[in-house]
């Protein structure tokens, strides 16, 4: 299924929902994924989500919001080797070995998170706005210390997920050894859906691991292209060391980190026409969930 969190026209309250097609089905359960998980569970929601009748079409919906707009935790890996051996060599830096030992991960601000056509406000101390290329797992069931088909099992769906960058920021910050922190904390986006795993099957390659082609466009160019599947460490990696002695729960967010190709920082300013900047707009598109939109002002 394709859940959603949507705004219908003329509506007070925000509604969790189920897209088909050109239709949006509302869903009897609470206004945030995170929440109807932990109300529900992965398997009651698919019924209820299975038998909402309210509809409208795409055209009744005011506003998108993020599907996961309320989690617990935003954790970000840093898991394509294309993208992590790009921007060190542009640094003068080899690659540590220690990558290769385990998957790395910050922890991002779970409160400013922005949904499909929300326009980003450029932060006021940058100049080097970036956007990144990811995708990202949504938690399903509270789970801790779980490892192979049990950390897979923890997946409940995958959104797309633009972690904007301020690079400059980040790039002062990081000098102290910690971060990355204001050089990412001012917004993030995700949706403009959570596509759950069953409907993703048949693109699955191996654990944790799905071929599914992303592209960037900046101002309707495209100017990215990679694939879910070239990931060095899949989400069950990922997730089993998340989990390592820490619960995750329902709603938690686990992203990727960038696709190779997947920013402007890898593709450099001159090739990508500059920096984001206001009047911009992002979309990022992951085959079998859709088109992330953000306009920067």
């Amino acid at each position: 299924m394709r859940y959603c969190l949507v705004q219908p026209v003329g509506q007070r309250q925000p509604r969790l929902a189920v897209l088909r097609g050109e239709v949006v089905a509302l869903i009897a359960a609470p206004a945030s994924l995170r929440l109807a998980l932990e109300e529900s569970g992965p398997e009651v929601l698919s019924r209820r989500a299975a038998e909402a009748e309210t509809k409208m079409h795409l055209r009744e919906v005011q506003t998108w919001l993020p599907p996961v707009p309320d989690p617990r935790t935003l954790r970000d890996f840093y898991a394509f080797e294309q993208h992590v051996k790009t921007c060190r060599a542009q640094r003068g830096q080899e690659m540590v070995p220690e990558w290769y030992k385990f998957p790395v991960f910050y922890f991002s601000n779970p409160t400013t998170l922005r949904g499909h056509e929300d326009p980003v406000r450029r932060p006021a101390a940058t100049r080097e706005l970036d956007f990144e290329l990811e995708i990202a797992a949504v938690i399903g069931r509270q789970v801790e210390n779980v490892s192979g088909v049990a950390a897979e099992d923890a997946i409940f769906g995958f959104t797309i997920f633009n972690d904007l960058s301020a690079r400059d920021l980040q790039r002062d910050e990081m000098k102290c050894g910690l971060g990355p922190a204001k050089g990412k904390d001012f917004a993030s986006v995700i949706g403009p859906v959570v596509v759950t795993c069953d409907e993703l099957a048949d693109r699955r390659v191996g654990p944790g691991r799905y071929d599914l082609t992303m592209v960037a466009r900046k101002n309707g160019r495209e100017i990215s292209r990679g694939n879910a599947k070239d990931l060095y460490f899949d989400f069950t990696q990922m997730i089993a060391r998340a989990s390592a002695d820490a619960p995750l729960f329902p709603g938690d967010l686990v992203g990727s980190g960038t696709v190779g190709t997947g920013c402007i920082l890898e593709l450099r300013p001159e090739n990508t026409g500059g920096w984001l900047e206001p009047g911009d707009v992002i979309e990022l598109e992951i085959e079998r969930i859709g088109v992330l939109r953000t306009p920067i002002v």
